[in-house]
């Protein structure tokens, strides 16, 4: 459990980094053998691509650093429960673990919105843990929320 507190602390660093851009404070990191092989953080504005999500970008690097698409022996640490892209890309990685802070009852899916990790639908299964240091995580979300819709007055 104390693994997960402080890997998710490296996921919340990235988070932090999007904030500053401007960017829905999300940020991952994929570990691998106990050291960080992926990091991101939310660069969906900054590039303009729908697809820079942190877990995604955090894949990307991963992959490359370990020159493979499977990423069988890693764990993705996000700071919100992933969509149903990016779940969907960590289980076609075969990530066997997904862990994640805050939830996202609007487009979760690793049981919020969607189930898509439990293997009913698909023959690829994956363990999820949810609520690793939910509060800052969401209350980092609630502060960019908040900043936008004063900037927006």
């Amino acid at each position: 459990m104390q693994d997960h507190v402080a890997w998710m602390r490296m996921a919340l660093q990235e988070a932090h980094k999007a904030f500053e851009k401007d960017e829905v404070p999300v940020g991952a990191v994929v570990v691998h053998e106990g050291r960080v092989i992926g990091r991101g953080h939310n660069l969906i504005e900054s590039l303009q691509d729908p697809t820079a999500h942190a877990e995604m970008l955090a894949m990307t690097a991963a992959a490359n650093y370990l020159a493979s698409w499977r990423l069988d022996q890693s764990t993705l640490y996000v700071t919100l429960e992933p969509c149903m892209m990016c779940t969907g890309a960590f289980l076609l990685a075969r990530v066997p673990l997904i862990v994640y802070g805050a939830k996202d009852p609007r487009y979760g899916a690793c049981g919020s919105a969607l189930q898509l990790t439990d293997g009913k639908e698909l023959d690829i299964r994956t363990e999820v843990i949810s609520g690793i240091l939910a509060e800052p995580c969401s209350q980092l979300l609630k502060e960019f929320f908040t900043k936008i819709r004063q900037n927006r007055s």
